[in-house]
């Protein structure tokens, strides 16, 4: 790979890498403002956990994203690979955990409320 090139990629992932950062800070900062501004209000603190945690999955995926680019772009031994997976294994863990935390349930169990029954689709279409 040529020197140039790389260099452009290295730059890539640091400025992804910054933009992830970033949105968890202002997400923090933008949660905090909203929970001094409405904690009287009910539901305050569970929509600063909702404003955090989606600002935390946000800043996540482009973390993710520049470590991907960076492992297989700029550095692709079998030693940054399994950096790599252990990187997005813990990820996608705290990601999987953070979606839990925000909506309160399985996502599982989100696809089984908007899919119909076969009973209830029967009765509401009776043919």
């Amino acid at each position: 790979m040529t020197t140039g090139f790389s260099q452009v990629l290295d730059y890539s992932t640091r400025f992804i890498e910054l933009i992830g950062i970033f949105v968890i800070v202002i997400g923090i900062a933008v949660a905090g403002i909203r929970f001094l501004r409405d904690r009287a209000e009910d539901g305050a603190y569970h929509t600063l956990r909702s404003t955090l945690g989606r600002a935390i999955l946000l800043g996540l995926e482009l973390l993710v994203a520049a470590d991907i680019i960076n492992t297989v772009a700029i550095e692709p031994t079998l030693e940054s690979l399994a950096v790599l997976a252990g990187i997005v294994l813990i990820r996608t863990f705290l990601s999987f955990s953070l979606e839990v935390e925000i909506e309160g349930r399985w996502p599982w169990q989100r696809a089984r409320r908007q899919e119909p029954s076969p009973a209830t689709a029967r009765r509401r279409n009776p043919a």
